[in-house]
């Protein structure tokens, strides 16, 4: 079983930017594949961005250019950065992993970009 805790999210101005954590309770090289989505009011998750255990990238194409997935294996957390924030980015962002045994899911964290 996979433990995942997110951070960082909070509000920002339009332009701004934030950092998500995702720590997870297992060594993520283990892991198939982690990635962040986000679920704002009314509409269905989607995925945002994900990185392959190889440490292959994809991010969706709202983001190209904004955002950045990363890792840092010796603490098994997954990152996104995300600059240049817009109010259509609100929602709640979720991490995810892709493990042997099935997918997990973090507890989610609210980021909210409002003037």
């Amino acid at each position: 079983q996979v433990q995942l805790v997110e951070s960082g999210g909070g509000l920002v101005q339009p332009g701004g930017s934030l950092r998500l954590s995702c720590a997870a309770s297992v060594n993520i090289f283990t892991i198939r594949a982690m990635g962040w989505y986000r679920q704002a009011p009314g509409k269905q998750r989607e995925l945002v961005a994900s990185i392959s255990r190889e440490g292959v990238t994809n991010s969706a194409d709202s983001v190209k250019g904004r955002f950045t997935i990363s890792r840092d294996i010796s603490k098994n957390t997954v990152y996104l950065r995300m600059n240049s924030l817009k109010p259509e980015d609100t929602g709640v962002y979720y991490c995810n992993a892709a493990y042997a045994t099935g997918d997990y899911w973090g507890q989610g964290t609210q980021v909210t970009v409002s003037s």
